[in-house]
């Protein structure tokens, strides 16, 4: 097995996690280090003997660090192929060192343009070119260089140098690929800031998008399907991708899909507020003021669906929440919060006869964030859309009735409305006191959600309020709502007989307003 023995490193990175850790390890082994400006300062402020790369090639940094590693010396110690006599001599008769290891990481132009307030001036500084060029020559000369562009590939490396003295061919190859894949997404993102930054539309003429593999799933959603998940390189805001898992076992697909239906509606709900997912649907959800109080509310929406769900929390899973999750007779999958207290972790993972398999997942502050693109894949090609996150504009709305709501429906309306927009179409919701009572979901005739949604609410249906996510084309559901007790309705309006529909309202004394927005959801 082929292991070159590594005798000198080129290390010039801009993210500097466990730089020094690895830096002092090469080091211990012998590996001289050479490094450049900024880097070559961390380092030695660590400690670590190195020569600086101006010094070696003769040319000092210029132009504020544009040009520093651009230099003959550099690669023709980096693809000097270690095997043929010619290359050997030619580095030799020009006092050029060989490098088996190169460690680069790229100046963060993702990072940068993701800011709100980035200029075209920082984003293009942040273009690196002797990064990539590095990169590329060690990944090319894999058969004697390796090329480390991850802090996460660093103990690797570092137990085989201390093993062998050198990484293994299996390695190198490894690691070369990593690297093309590194510079190709880097190189994409560039790409794709400028047709963004010149497309006058909203969606380029290229589509690339880049994720790193995070985890292999036991299976997807039957065990006869093999599934993984992937991460953004930069996930803006609170995500199930980059949560901590405080507790339980690992991670089913469904459970991912569920957490993050549960976080999605949570994150929606006024005050305190609670979703419980069974199928990535809700089947119940709440409001109050504290989140006790929700989460009572939220799991009586439809008690039997609440048995084996996965649960969303908006606020800080406190003391007196766990307990209510771990009293006899309840049973969740998986629970998703903001963070949970010492005392709630306490009880979550002790008290109830499911303590060690619940997954506590706390994804960090619940920050609004703007509207992102959603992926969904389909033969020959992907659909690309705005997500369906922005708070509808309440100015619009309308009440179409001669009958106006009273502030108490306008509230259960506002709650009702929210939630209805994550309930698969064709979707209806029933709420009460600002918690779901009954959800038809999924169902070819709107009229066959409105009688599940019925039959779920069962006696709570009187005095509740019903939201519709499109319109109704028929005035057969208002007919069936009112006759169930049904005292309020709010729905997009649109249809050709929204006519008809409004005048079986006023035949009914049923307030009902129009949105003006549909929330389709398929």
């Amino acid at each position: 097995m082929q292991k070159p023995k590594i005798r000198r490193a080129l290390i010039s990175v801009s993210n500097k996690l466990g730089l020094a850790d690895f830096a002092h390890g090469l080091a211990a082994s012998g590996v001289a280090v050479v490094s450049t400006g900024g880097t070559r300062r961390y380092l030695e402020e660590h400690g670590i003997h190195v020569d600086d790369i101006s010094a070696y090639t003769g040319f000092p940094e210029m132009m504020d660090g544009r040009v520093k590693t651009l230099h003959p010396k550099v690669f023709a110690g980096i693809l000097c192929r270690h095997d043929r006599p010619d290359d050997m001599e030619g580095i030799e008769a020009h006092e050029i060192l060989p490098f088996e290891l190169v460690v680069v990481n790229l100046y963060p132009f993702e990072a940068t343009i993701a800011r709100k307030d980035v200029t075209a001036e920082e984003a293009i500084e942040q273009i690196d070119i002797g990064g990539p060029s590095l990169v590329r020559a060690a990944a090319k000369n894999h058969a004697f260089v390796s090329i480390a562009t991850d802090p996460e590939q660093y103990s690797a490396i570092l137990d085989e140098v201390q093993l062998y003295g050198g990484t293994t061919p299996e390695t190198r190859r490894r690691l070369a690929g990593e690297a093309f894949e590194r510079t190709a997404e880097y190189d994409r993102a560039i790409a794709d800031y400028f047709a963004n930054a010149l497309e006058e539309d909203t969606y380029p003429p290229t589509l690339n998008a880049s994720f790193r593999r995070k985890a292999v799933l036991r299976y997807g959603e039957n065990p006869h399907q093999r599934a993984a998940v992937y991460a953004r390189r930069h996930p803006a805001g609170a995500n199930l991708v980059s949560a901590r898992q405080l507790n339980g076992k690992e991670l089913s697909y469904n459970n991912l899909l569920d957490l993050d239906s549960a976080l999605t509606i949570a994150r929606s709900l006024p005050r305190a507020g609670v979703s419980v997912i069974k199928h990535n649907n809700p089947c119940g959800a709440a409001s109050a003021d504290t989140l006790v109080e929700a989460v009572e509310k939220a799991m009586l929406g439809d008690p039997v669906s609440a048995f084996g769900s996965v649960v969303g929390f908006n606020g800080i899973v406190d003391e007196a929440a766990a307990e209510y999750l771990s009293q006899p007779g309840l049973f969740v999958e998986a629970i998703v919060a903001p963070d949970f207290s010492a005392a709630a972790v306490g009880i979550l993972t002790t008290k109830p006869k499911w303590k060690n398999n619940v997954r506590l997942m706390q994804v960090g502050s619940l920050d609004v964030l703007a509207p992102k693109q959603q992926l969904r894949f389909i033969d020959g090609g992907v659909l690309v859309q705005e997500s369906d996150v922005l708070v509808d504009p309440e100015h619009e709305w309308k009440v179409v009735t001669t009958k106006q709501p009273t502030n108490q429906q306008m509230e259960e309306l506002r709650f009702g409305w929210t939630v209805v927009r994550h309930v698969k179409s064709n979707a209806i919701t029933l709420s009460k006191n600002l918690a779901i009572c009954g959800v038809g979901a999924g169902q070819m005739s709107r009229v066959d959600s409105v009688d599940i949604a019925i039959q779920k609410a069962g006696d709570r249906v009187d005095g509740s309020v019903l939201a519709s996510d499109a319109f109704f084309p028929f005035p057969d559901s208002i007919e069936k709502a009112a006759q169930a007790g049904v005292a309020a309705i709010i729905q997009p309006g649109g249809s050709k007989k929204d006519g008809e529909v409004i005048a079986a309202c006023d035949a009914l004394g049923i307030p009902m307003v129009f949105t003006g927005r549909r929330h389709f959801k398929h």
